[in-house]
């Protein structure tokens, strides 16, 4: 017998239907786009803004970026102009609200009322919530505000899209949120420009960028351990580049420590000079971070350190060969800042990684 299928959910009436009531996208004089999240996160928007630049080709297209996210816009061509802002709803509980706890967006609001947006484009990863930003977008008088949420929110958006499965990929995401309010797709490609001007400190001959840093404790592979995987890519004859901020110093030196003629980069390079360093490069080996998206964008080879604190499908690189390495565990995935146990999903070999670069690196495609 078989068995009766499962209905669909309901949509709520006041979902967008796709098709009804889209904005005039060619009409559009001034757009704001907002994901005020990392690097990484601004890097997988591209393919949506590339579609909002052939929907709306004489538009100027703004970004809502915060302060790291910011910093790569100038790589990305699709981007007229970043406004940057430490936003309330990404702030973590406690965190300084630099004086402004009464109306902690209200600078926000202010800048963004002057500029005359006709449209807002809210892209969020499904654990995020559209409405705080589509509010202070209805404050400052946006006419057009659209994201997507599985739950309602009122009016704040006027074109509230049904949520994407949770597993997708953040780039089929966006590009989902868009599609459904009349935006066709370009392509899922990332794509930033290099500058050529970039001060890149490479190396001369064949090299692999190391970088062992990420945005909290709980995604970082040991420093330690890149420092093995290190040695053992210097046996095999490459030069090894260990980047990182200033204030990754002590990891980039506890990651170079014993590796036969690497090159540590400390706050030295800025997103071009990264990008640039990264282009050349025969592979790079990161944790799940925005150097991970940076070299899907530029197409070099990925062997990625992804601990259980995300989902593998919403992150992973795509673009490019690329191994990303991690280990199942129950409690993922778990959204931890910092692991309240032993890390257990980053219990990966320094043997495999070698062996991942090895192989990723034979697949290399250069321009």
């Amino acid at each position: 017998m078989t068995a009766p299928a499962v209905p669909a959910l309901p949509v709520h009436p006041a979902a967008h239907r796709p098709g009804v009531g889209d904005p005039d996208w060619p009409a559009m004089a001034r757009i704001l786009v907002v994901r005020p999240d990392n690097v990484g996160d601004v890097i997988m928007t591209v393919p949506a803004l590339r579609a909002l630049r052939a929907a709306a080709p004489e538009a100027r297209i703004d970004l809502l970026a915060s302060p790291a996210g910011g910093a790569v816009a100038p790589l990305i061509d699709e981007i007229d102009e970043a406004v940057v802002a430490s936003v309330s709803w990404q702030r973590l509980p406690g965190a300084d609200a630099g004086g402004q706890d009464q109306d902690p967006d209200g600078e926000l609001v202010a800048t963004l009322t002057g500029r005359s947006y006709d449209a807002a484009v809210v892209l969020t990863s499904f654990s995020q919530s559209p409405w705080p930003a589509a509010a202070v977008c209805r404050r400052a008088g946006i006419g057009v505000r659209i994201g997507t949420s599985k739950e309602f929110g009122g009016d704040a958006l006027t074109h509230w899209v049904p949520a994407p499965p949770d597993g997708g990929h953040q780039v089929d995401r966006a590009l989902e949120v868009l599609a459904a309010v009349g935006v066709p797709s370009c392509g899922a490609g990332l794509a930033v420009r290099v500058p050529e001007d970039a001060d890149s400190h490479a190396p001369d001959g064949r090299y692999v960028v190391v970088a062992p840093g990420a945005s909290c404790p709980s995604r970082r592979w040991p420093a330690a351990r890149f420092a093995d995987v290190g040695r053992g890519l210097a046996a095999r004859g490459w030069t090894v580049v260990v980047t990182g901020t200033a204030r990754e110093a002590d990891l980039v030196a506890e990651a170079s420590a014993g590796v036969p003629g690497a090159r540590s980069l400390v706050g030295t390079l800025d997103l071009g000079g990264l990008a640039a360093l990264v282009a050349g490069a025969d592979a790079v080996v990161v944790n799940n971070s925005g150097g991970a998206h940076l070299a899907d964008a530029v197409g070099t080879p990925v062997v990625e350190l992804f601990a259980g604190t995300e989902e593998v499908a919403q992150y992973a690189p795509r673009s490019v060969p690329a191994a990303v390495l991690t280990r199942a565990v129950s409690c993922a995935p778990c959204r931890q800042l910092v692991c309240p146990f032993g890390q257990e999903c980053l219990d990966v070999a320094a043997a495999e990684v070698v062996d991942a670069v090895v192989g990723c690196a034979s697949r290399r495609v250069r321009p």
